[in-house]
C-alpha cells in the first residue's frame, strides 16, 4: 500500500513511501544524503571496518550509511581530537550518513568495571584503565564533536533476561536520561561553530522481554517527537522468537512516520523477520566478524571456505553475487589466502559478506516496491537455511 506519511524540517525529511503489513518501505534525507530503508549500517567500530575496508571500498559496495562506537572514539583517538581535524566525516573521508551509538551498551557491558548513578556512570576504560564518567550529557557532547548525522540517546541496556524490578527502575532511568540526552543535543546544536548543526537524535526503546513495559516506555518515547526510534536491548540472551514477539509487540506504538532502528540485529533471518515487524535500520558486527573466519554468506547457504574441498575450485564465492570479489577471485585463492595468514584474505571475505547483506537489503527494498515482500520473504529464508554444499 502506498503511503504519505512524512516528516520534514528544514534538514531532515522521513518519507514512508510504501507498506506491507507492518513492513515499511522508506527513504529518509538528511543532511550528508539519502538513505533508502530498510538499510543496514555497515559497522566501523574506530571508524573503520574491521578487515581493512577503506570508505572507498564502502562506496564500491553500495554502503549507504557507517555505524561508529562513541565510547571507543572518545577512548581512542578521543573525540575533542576529531573535532579539532573537522569531524568524523572528514577524518574517515566517508562523506555519506554516519550513524554514532551512545557508548551506553558498552559502558554497561563493563559490568565488573562500573557503577551506575543518577548522573551517569563512572567506568574503567579497557584501553588504559582510567576512570571515565559518562552521562547523558558527556554522551551527547562526544557526539556532538564527531558530528556524526545520528545520535544516540544515553541509555542502560539492561540484560535481556534481566528480573522485572531491575528492568523497571531501569528503564525509568533510561527515560529521565533520555531528557537530558535531547536538552543537552539542543544546546550544543545551537552552538557557533557545531561538527554539525544539524544532528539528528534517536531514542531507544528499552524493557527486556516485558511487552507491558516496552510498550508504555514506547509511549512515552513517542510523544518527545525525536527523530527516529530505536529497540534496544535484544540479541543480548532471548531467542529469536522472544525478540520477534517483542517487535510484534513495541512497534505499533512507536510512530510510523519516523524511523524505526532495531539495535545489533542481526543475521540475514533476522533482518527479514524484522523487516515484516516494521523495522527501517539495522546493524551488526556479524558479516564482518564472520567473514573474518572464512564463513561466507551465500544466495545458497553459508559456505565454509577454508574447507578442503575449495583448494582447487576456481569458482568465484557466488556465481549469482556481482561484488568486486566475486568478479575477480576464485574460492581457491581466498582459501588459500586464508590458510596462509595472508590479511588479504580477510579483506575480500568481508568485502563479500557486507556485499552480501547490502544486496540483501536492496533486494527486500526492491520486494516491498513491488508489492510482494511475504513471497521473497518465504523464498529467501529457505535459500538461507542450506549448507552450501557445491
Amino acid at each position: 500500500m502506498t503511503q504519505n506519511n512524512i516528516t520534514q524540517t528544514p534538514d531532515y525529511r522521513y518519507e514512508l513511501l510504501r507498506t506491507e503489513g507492518m513492513a515499511k518501505r522508506a527513504r529518509v534525507t538528511t543532511v550528508h544524503g539519502v538513505i533508502e530503508t530498510p538499510v543496514f549500517m555497515n559497522v566501523a567500530t574506530a571508524g573503520a571496518i574491521k578487515g581493512g575496508l577503506s570508505a572507498k571500498d564502502l562506496e564500491n559496495i553500495d554502503t549507504q550509511v557507517m555505524l561508529c562506537n562513541t565510547y571507543h572514539l572518545h577512548v581512542r583517538t578521543g573525540d575533542e581530537i576529531i573535532r579539532e581535524l573537522g569531524g568524523l566525516h572528514r577524518f574517515t573521508t566517508w562523506s555519506h550518513p554516519i550513524l554514532t551509538d551512545s557508548g551506553g551498551f558498552q559502558v554497561f557491558s563493563l559490568t565488573d568495571l562500573r557503577k551506575i548513578k543518577e548522573e551517569g556512570v563512572r567506568f574503567h576504560s579497557h584501553v588504559d584503565g582510567r576512570i571515565i564518567f559518562m552521562g547523558p550529557e558527556e554522551s551527547m557532547q562526544i557526539q556532538a564533536n564527531l558530528g556524526s548525522t545520528i545520535a544516540m540517546a544515553f541509555d542502560e541496556c539492561p540484560p535481556a533476561l534481566a528480573e522485572r524490578d531491575y528492568v523497571v527502575n531501569s528503564v525509568a532511568r533510561t527515560e529521565r536520561w533520555l531528557l537530558r540526552s535531547q536538552a543537552k543535543m539542543r544546546e550544543l546544536k545551537a552552538l557557533e561553530g557545531a561538527v554539525n548543526p544539524h544532528q539528528l537524535l534517536f531514542g531507544i526503546n528499552q524493557g527486556a522481554i516485558f511487552h507491558d513495559i516496552r510498550i508504555e516506555n514506547a509511549k512515552r518515547i513517542a510523544d518527545m517527537d525525536l527523530d527516529g526510534y530505536a529497540v534496544g536491548g535484544l540479541a543480548v540472551g532471548e531467542t529469536h522468537e522472544q525478540m520477534y514477539s517483542v517487535l510484534e509487540a513495541v512497534t505499533p506504538y512507536l510512530p510510523v512516520n519516523k524511523p524505526t532502528y532495531l539495535m545489533g540485529v542481526g543475521t540475514p533471518q533476522n533482518i527479514l523477520e524484522g523487516v515484516a515487524r516494521g523495522i527501517d535500520f539495522f546493524d551488526c558486527v556479524y558479516p564482518s566478524r564472520n567473514g573474518r573466519h572464512g564463513n561466507l554468506y551465500t544466495n545458497h547457504g553459508t559456505l565454509r571456505i577454508r574447507n578442503a574441498r575449495f583448494e582447487k575450485d576456481m569458482r568465484p564465492i557466488d556465481p549469482d553475487c556481482g561484488c568486486p570479489v566475486c568478479r575477480r577471485y576464485s574460492r581457491a585463492y581466498i582459501r588459500h589466502l586464508l590458510k596462509a595468514d595472508e590479511t588479504l584474505g580477510l579483506r575480500l571475505c568481508v568485502m563479500h559478506n557486507l556485499y552480501f547483506y547490502n544486496h540483501l537489503m536492496q533486494e527486500i527494498r526492491d520486494a516491498l516496491d513491488a508489492g510482494h515482500f511475504e513471497d521473497y520473504k518465504r523464498r529467501k529464508l529457505f535459500d538461507l537455511s542450506q549448507d552450501c554444499a557445491d
